[in-house]
């Protein structure tokens, strides 16, 4: 019987090629596509990737295949991107130019084939999303009229860059016939493998689909070994490849092959794959052995230059090697890989330590030697790699350095960290000559007297290539790490300008990471520049200084700052730092009252920022805007700008803006009384956020929400989780403000006014910084309303006149410039009058009238309801009836917000005064849910099941384990009579059964 070792019959996975060709259909009716295809090693997804693209090539279709390599983690970043522009570039040619619109220069970036570089990089996040940008509209384009299949093979080697490119363009690619396929080995993640949180975040866009190769049944593998021996198996035969191989395709290979042979098989997996390898003469196998540490593939010149054979003599070995299925050609055809992964590392782990080093430098020497043997792009990251593990300090520091230098051409500045930490590693065991030699891996413009030509490089100087390059990979722990180790070797007497900019760094670092505020560190890098020249180190210094100082008390000084360091920016070309210290005074005029002239400035700093795509400075500038039209009262612009915003954070893959703006949204729409959405987004700020702050600011949105909804152990909960996940010292001062608020309403809700009155006290000591004003007197309101609403209560009235009279004296020193603030200022002063007894009406007239501009429906029907109360206590027939419809409204208000607690009031107001205002609240009928009998844990299981997740990821999500969410979801579909989890999905969608919030 003819042994083919490789089954000519695609075997057991007819459900996956189904799901498959469906979405290529799908795709070239214009609907892009997204897959992401794992499995353990050997499982097959190579063989269902070929059989897809061939079914996408007879269709028509253009296809792109790049693979990550193992070389990734050294430094070569978007390997397989560069491998798939190589792929369209060699089928399309002069299409592919004319999709780039003028732009082929940055994407010789990626591969130097397609010409010279548009321009020199900057070093920075703006150039590096221009890119992704740029990758996504040249694949729209390029499959605009007919369909283009691009797939990135063993996405378990990828590095950081290449996965970064890969989201941003699963969430911004539309209106195409494009098809993204991925494939990766499950076996390989380990729990802290960086692919596992990439994947999560996948999980959660409706646009990836996630498919799982399971491993082949008894009859599946019978058929695997049919194919692959021309006849029917032995059944004793085939029993024992079934146990042995437990169902994996590649294992059924080899013991098909070994078994028909009538070789023994070792127990051990190694063995077992070294069988074939063993077999082939020894010229063959120290071919592989060549070809095994190259690395995933080697090029044929290369593996020529190094092997070192006659040509003959090689061409014999190669067709041995491929004829044994052990080596195949290149997808290009210019190299050779091992057929499978596996096999590969068999090899390598056989080798000898010593002669893997020996194999290293024989590469290393080959590449010095000569060009042209692997692309341009790999060479510098290669030969790093190479000197790196053949041991070779000396001659590995300067190509290191030379493959940092690549990385960050590329904007891969994960990558570059990682070999800058290299190069750290190996300063020390380099001899002083080789060190004199060096040059700085970019220009360091941080150090004005460093830019002398010529200058060679020094042990601070890689210290902050690496810093900046951990600033732009946002690896906050690395930035601390970095600028520390430079501080300890640096002289700041001798060099207080490259000092400062290290303690510059620190404090930035201190403060993303949420541990600190950082001041210290800035304070100390402000000291050190005093007295120096005009720098762009002095002039971010200043910016920093201003926006740090804009969150503490006011003071003249705070205005003074902000301009100089526009000035300094200015003076010095610096003009990133010109538009962060133009944000700054922008906030800091709106707050002030000027806020026509302060939006302005804020405005127009965010459309140069939109327009040059300057990402480091995005997020603060969408967030804080946002925030600020939220606190001058434009509640309506806030939301439309957070609209604008998170637009802009999903194109840019802004995550954590995306959570601060989710956080901002809710509580303006909770001031507009759109409580549902409001409740939505701040589940969505949580959904979103890693960093503490964020959440801690939505879940206190929430905690609000639920007091105004009458949800007092719904606030509580929120509150106990904010105060576990942060320290009340690292909440920014709004949030801290936002914190006093929520405690001095749940105070007051469960009747504790002792408590009301010391978080009053704490807040007051604590202080309202800028940018706080309008949450300020919400505290205020809070805590008069409280003061009012337990007269009559023998253990308030003894501390009531000091509690009003402080509540009076913080008052003082809160600003009522902006009208909405001056609007909350009425509120106040009429809720105190109440407290202390007096009677109020004109106050309560000037609140309502006050509030009446603004769309505050809460806030207007607690002024309604204190007017009718002021009305009736006045007596009289005229003032009853003039209380009449105040106290409509706010009732008419309270009810269609669902404010339980002011409905209660206008319910109880209305029963004293005999007055009958409000219909008989409606009987919450029964949930749609309660109809089918499901059980709380079910309705939780149905939400997921509805927005497509499977057991498993149920299972992860709700913390049970597969076999219990299995259980739950056939309970489920009994229970609503339907035969399948579509089905199931759409009936929850149809009937509301669960609340399914929109993915963003």
């Amino acid at each position: 019987m003819e042994s083919r070792r490789v089954s000519p019959v695609f075997v057991g996975r007819a459900g996956e090629l189904t799901e498959l060709t469906a979405g290529l259909a799908r795709a070239g009716r214009g609907e892009p596509q997204a897959y992401v295809i794992g499995g353990e090693a050997g499982i097959g997804k190579s063989r269902l990737l070929d059989e897809v693209l061939a079914a996408a090539r007879s269709g028509g279709a253009v296809t792109a295949v790049g693979s990550c390599v193992e070389l990734g983690a050294d430094g070569l970043p978007f390997a397989p991107v560069a491998a798939v522009l190589r792929s369209l570039h060699r089928q399309l040619g002069a299409e592919l130019a004319e999709a780039a619109t003028g732009q082929l220069g940055e994407f010789a970036r990626l591969l130097p084939e397609l010409g010279d570089e548009a321009r020199p990089a900057s070093g920075d996040a703006l150039d590096r999303m221009r890119l992704f940008e740029l990758t996504a509209r040249l694949l729209e384009r390029l499959s605009a009229d007919r369909s283009l299949v691009v797939a990135i093979e063993d996405l378990h080697w990828s590095d950081r860059s290449t996965r970064e490119l890969l989201a941003y363009l699963f969430r911004s690619v539309q209106r195409s016939r494009l098809v993204l396929l991925a494939t990766y080995r499950a076996d390989d993640l380990h729990r802290r493998h960086p692919l596992r949180p990439f994947l999560a975040e996948l999980d959660r866009l409706r646009s990836v689909r996630r498919i799982e190769l399971s491993r082949l049944s008894d009859a599946e593998v019978q058929a695997q070994m049919a194919g692959i021996t021309g006849g029917a198996p032995d059944p004793a035969l085939a029993r024992s490849v079934f146990e042995r191989s437990e169902g994996n395709p590649f294992f059924v290979e080899e013991l098909t092959a070994n078994g028909g042979a009538g070789r023994g098989l070792s127990e051990s997996l190694r063995d077992l794959l070294l069988v074939r390898v063993e077999a082939l003469p020894e010229g063959v196998q120290e071919l592989l052995r060549i070809a095994a540490e190259a690395g995933s593939s080697v090029e044929h010149a290369l593996l020529a230059q190094v092997a070192g054979l006659p040509e003959p003599e090689l061409l014999a070995a190669l067709r041995a090697a491929v004829g044994a299925y052990l080596l195949v050609p290149t997808e290009d055809g210019d190299g050779y890989r091992f057929r499978h992964a596996l096999m590969r590392e068999a090899v390598v782990d056989d080798l000898l330590p010593g002669e893997r080093a020996r194999l290293h430098r024989r590469f290393a020497e080959a590449l010095e030697a000569g060009h042209g043997l692997v692309p341009a792009g790999e060479r510098a990251a290669r030969l790093a790699s190479h000197w790196y593990h053949a041991g070779d300090g000396a001659r590995a520091l300067p190509a290191v350095l030379e493959a940092a230098t690549e990385a960050g051409r590329r904007y891969a500045y994960a990558e570059q960290l990682r070999l800058l930490e290299r190069a750290i590693e190996l300063w020390d065991t380099v001899p002083g000559p080789v060190l004199a030699g060096l040059r700085p891996v970019e220009p360091i413009w941080a150090y004005p007297e460093s830019e002398a030509p010529g200058r060679p490089v020094d042990y601070p100087d890689l210290l902050a290539e690496a810093t900046m390059a951990a600033v732009l990979s946002e690896e906050k722990d690395r930035v601390l790490t970095l600028s520390r180790q430079a501080l300890r070797v640096l002289d700041a007497r001798a060099e207080p300008l490259r000092a400062a900019w290290f303690w510059l760094q620190r404090s930035r670092g201190h403060g993303g990471l949420g541990r600190s505020d950082g001041q210290a560190e800035l304070d100390r890098a402000k000291e050190l520049v005093q007295g120096l020249a005009p720098s762009v180190v002095h002039a971010q210094i200043l910016a920093q200084v201003a926006a740090r100082n804009s969150l503490d008390l006011p003071s003249p000084e705070i205005f003074e700052t902000a301009e100089r360091a526009v000035e300094m920016a200015r003076l010095v070309g610096a003009e990133r730092t010109e538009l962060y210290a133009r944000f700054t005074r922008g906030c800091l005029l709106a707050d002030s009252g000027d806020v026509a002239g302060g939006l302005a400035e804020m405005s127009a700093v965010i459309e140069r920022v939109i327009e040059g795509s300057d990402v480091s400075l995005m997020s603060r500038s969408l967030v804080n805007y946002a925030a600020t039209l939220g606190e001058v009262g434009e509640f309506q612009r806030a939301s439309e700008a957070v609209a604008r915003g998170m637009e802009i954070a999903d194109r840019y893959d802004l995550r954590e803006a995306r959570g601060w703006l989710s956080a901002n949204h809710a509580e303006a729409l909770i001031a507009l009384g759109r409580w549902p959405e409001a409740a939505a987004e701040a589940a969505a700020a949580l959904r979103q956020s890693r960093d503490p702050r964020p959440r801690a600011g939505a879940r206190l949105v929430a905690a609000h929400l639920a007091l105004l909804r009458g949800d007092v152990p719904a606030a509580r909960r929120d509150l106990a989780a904010t105060r576990a996940e942060i320290h009340t010292p690292d909440l920014n001062p709004g949030m801290a403000v936002n914190l006093a608020r929520v405690e001095v309403e749940l105070a007051a809700a469960e009747g504790r006014i002792a408590d009301v009155r010391s978080a009053l006290s704490a807040a007051m000591s604590a202080g309202f910084p800028p940018f706080t004003a309008y949450h300020a007197w919400e505290v205020f309101l809070a805590a008069a309303t409280a003061e009012a609403e337990s007269r009559g209560l023998p253990a308030a009235e003894a501390g009531r006149p000091a509690a009003v009279a402080a509540i009076r004296a913080a008052m003082a020193f809160a600003p009522r410039a902006i009208p909405v603030w001056a609007a909350l200022g009425r509120l106040v002063d009429a809720q105190l009058k109440r407290a202390e007894g007096r009677p109020a009406e004109a106050r309560w007239a000037e609140a309502v009238e006050a509030l009446e501009p603004f769309e505050l429906p809460h806030h207007l029907a607690v002024a309604r309801l204190g007017w009718a109360e002021a009305l009736l206590a006045e007596g009289g027939p005229q003032a009853r009836e003039r209380a009449v419809e105040p106290l409509r409204q706010a009732g008419e208000t309270a009810l269609a917000l669902g404010a339980a607690p002011l409905r209660e009031r206008v319910a109880r107001l209305a029963a004293r005064a005999g007055l009958s205002l409000l219909p008989p609240e409606p009987a919450e009928p029964p949930a749609p849910a309660d109809s089918f009998n499901l059980t709380p844990r079910e309705r939780d299981v149905l939400a997921l099941v509805a927005v497509g997740r499977s057991n498993r990821q149920i299972a992860e999500e709700l913390f049970i384990s597969p076999k219990t969410a299995s259980v739950h979801v056939s309970n489920i579909l009994a229970k609503l009579d339907v035969t399948g989890r579509g089905e199931a999905a759409a009936l929850a969608h149809r009937l509301r059964l669960v609340p399914v919030p929109a993915e963003r």
